[in-house]
């Protein structure tokens, strides 16, 4: 039987940008965004949008928000980005408008073939439409789409496509009931 053999492996295909750039990014980013002081949310959207970031009007990232690449990210208006959110976006991520990404939930866009021995990396986007409500410490897959106004709840992973105006929840996440919004 074939075992794991971390040794070979080889992500040298993935240049998700040049050195230097990711280097400053991660500087200004522990400065600006990864930070428990509370720079107005106007600073940090601008600090990303210097990256490449998509960044809509009146977004606000709360404090000590882990984003690896900026440029990969797109947010929509009037979105909000919860306390300790981690947005591992190896690849792109897209969030729509008026969504809300709760505190320490986690935007997962990279994994491994662990059914290869060199355990190759695997990068799916993510998409979050519109009114899509990510609860606290709950996760999103590499891949998932996150139907208009669907709801993760508290905790809960999303492997597959939440359907819209639905709440999900457990791991992995089920559909619980509609989402009714008086």
């Amino acid at each position: 039987m074939a075992k794991t053999n971390l040794s070979k492996y080889n992500n040298s295909w993935y240049r998700p940008g040049s050195k230097a750039k990711i280097l400053l990014w991660y500087v200004l980013s522990r400065i600006f965004i990864d930070t428990s002081l509370p720079f107005p949310y106007g600073l940090k959207r601008s600090v990303l949008r210097l990256f490449g970031a998509k960044i809509g009007q009146r977004v606000v990232f709360k404090q000590r928000v882990l984003i690896k690449y900026p440029w990969y990210l797109e947010v929509g208006d009037e979105t909000w980005i919860g306390e300790n959110v981690w947005i591992d976006n190896l690849a792109p991520v897209t969030i729509g408008a008026n969504c809300c990404l709760s505190q320490g939930s986690m935007l997962l866009t990279g994994n491994h073939n662990f059914n290869k021995s060199t355990f190759d990396l695997i990068l799916k986007p993510i998409i979050i439409e519109d009114g899509g409500w990510i609860g606290a410490r709950s996760t999103v897959c590499p891949g998932v789409i996150v139907g208009s106004h669907a709801v993760l709840s508290v905790g809960s992973v999303a492997t597959k496509n939440l359907e819209p105006n639905v709440v999900y929840q457990g791991n992995p996440a089920i559909n619980k009931s509609e989402r009714q919004i008086n």
